[in-house]
């Protein structure tokens, strides 16, 4: 049987773990998160703020002490924190991690969220943001004057 997005997010594994990055990602220490603390970012970003991968990425590698976090299994968990919140919104439950404030590099909404770019959309101009159509995608106009500040820890 499959697993659903909760089952996923809180995983018993072996990570977070460390390994040698990949030159192509700048080598040195690199940090495969677990998906849990990627839900802990996401959860701190308030309404009228916005994060983006890079600065969930940036984050945990300071905080693990690393050179980089894995971009790949970052952006894999962000979207299990996506289809996490919303199984938790369809179990009646509200307060669910907000992962329509979190938007790819230069301020991308992400298709793959639950619902697409039009369910993406909408969430982000419910709580004020100006959505803007550049070709096929689509990017919150002026997004860096709203990113959140991340607590940089060790």
């Amino acid at each position: 049987m499959r697993k659903t997005a909760r089952e996923k997010l809180e995983v018993q594994n072996d990570l977070p773990k460390t390994t040698a990055a990949p030159p192509v990602w700048g080598g040195g220490r690199m940090l495969i998160p677990h998906p849990t603390e990627v839900d802990a970012l996401i959860r701190k970003v308030k309404k009228g703020k916005l994060i983006t991968l890079d600065e969930i990425r940036t984050a945990l590698a300071s905080k693990h002490r690393v050179d980089v976090c894995c971009p790949m299994t970052a952006g894999i968990f962000v979207n299990v924190v996506a289809a996490a919140a919303e199984e938790d919104r369809a179990d009646g439950r509200r307060r669910i991690a907000p992962y329509w404030r979190c938007l790819k590099r230069n301020g991308e909404l992400n298709p793959k969220f639950p619902n697409g770019y039009e369910g993406h959309r909408s969430q982000l101009e419910a709580e004020g943001h100006v959505v803007v159509t550049r070709g096929k995608r689509l990017f919150v106009s002026a997004y860096k004057a709203k990113l959140a500040e991340l607590p940089v820890s060790h």
